[in-house]
């Protein structure tokens, strides 16, 4: 966390918004459920203000920045535009963004009850999304990697969170991950982080996409690891049949993915459970859920 004498409040957020975007002061300001790596402070019925949390630098968000506003219009459901830009102070050493505000409750909040309609909504946002990326967007890192290079991690998760009963089947589903030939194509636009609570619903489907810090050009595969986390039992299979681009390795590599990704959702609900700083209880659940999806396959 963030040093106590910075720690984000509603009346820094009210000082900051009057030392560097005045006119935006007197609007309301609340705070709402942030992310990892951010603090999200509610502006208004329009905005949200965008502070650094965990992050340790400013990059996320100035990939934001850059990207999103280009991103957007061509995108089918919402996403958070930059509007403003703070800059670091003397009450504030970070960088801050104010943002649209997209409607919806996170994922891990509420539950997907139309579960073909998110099934299509969501493969016609990624189909969107996956367009060949520009030679200078930004690369993959540990976002994006093969699943051969994330062994370490998927070990530790394992470890860590994995039930003793599913281990194994575990085990069996990300060696298919990593004997998976890699991504061939062009590097694609890839959000590179969609779990429960990056993405939003209202009347039981999907209606925003929120925090592309981890956005990168690469392997699509990251993306479609979300038809195990996010839709409901048989989801992922009306998914992939209407986002009709991804090839046997990728759905290897993805459903290798979703296991990874579902056992540190399950990790940081154990932690919040034990109230550990930087636990989520809410993503226990929706981990264990996902885990579940993940060894019924297609």
């Amino acid at each position: 966390m963030i040093d106590s004498e910075t720690e984000t409040s509603a009346d820094l957020v009210r000082d900051l918004l009057r030392e560097q975007h005045p006119d935006l002061a007197g609007l309301p300001v609340r705070e709402v459920d942030g992310g990892w790596g951010n603090q999200m402070w509610r502006l208004g019925d329009e905005f949200a203000v965008r502070m650094q949390r965990m992050d340790t630098g400013p990059e996320l968000q100035l990939k934001e920045r850059r990207w999103l506003p280009a991103l957007a219009p061509r995108l089918p459901l919402p996403i958070p535009v930059p509007v403003r830009e703070g800059v670091p102070s003397a009450r504030f050493p970070k960088i801050w963004t104010v943002m649209t505000w997209v409607d919806g409750t996170p994922l891990d909040l509420a539950a997907i009850t139309r579960g073909e309609h998110a099934a299509e909504t969501l493969a016609g946002f990624l189909r969107a999304l996956h367009a060949e990326a520009p030679a200078d967007a930004p690369p993959a890192t540990d976002f994006g990697a093969h699943p051969k290079d994330c062994q370490d991690g998927f070990d530790h998760f394992l470890r860590s969170a994995a039930p003793a009963d599913l281990t194994e089947d575990l085990r069996k589903v990300w060696h298919e991950a990593v004997t998976a030939p890699a991504w061939d194509g062009p590097p694609l636009w890839v959000h590179g982080d969609l779990h429960p609570a990056n993405v939003l619903v209202a009347d039981g489907t999907l209606t925003g996409i929120v925090d592309f810090g981890a956005l990168f050009a690469g392997d699509p595969a990251w993306d479609l690891a979300a038809a195990w986390l996010l839709l409901p039992a048989g989801g992922a299979s009306r998914f992939f049949d209407r986002y009709a681009r991804a090839d046997e390795a990728s759905v290897r590599r993805a459903r290798g993915l979703a296991a990874m990704k579902s056992l540190f959702l399950l990790l940081m609900g154990q932690a919040g459970d034990r109230n550990l700083p930087g636990g989520k209880p809410t993503w226990g659940p929706a981990g264990r859920a996902a885990l579940t999806r993940v060894l019924e396959g297609l």
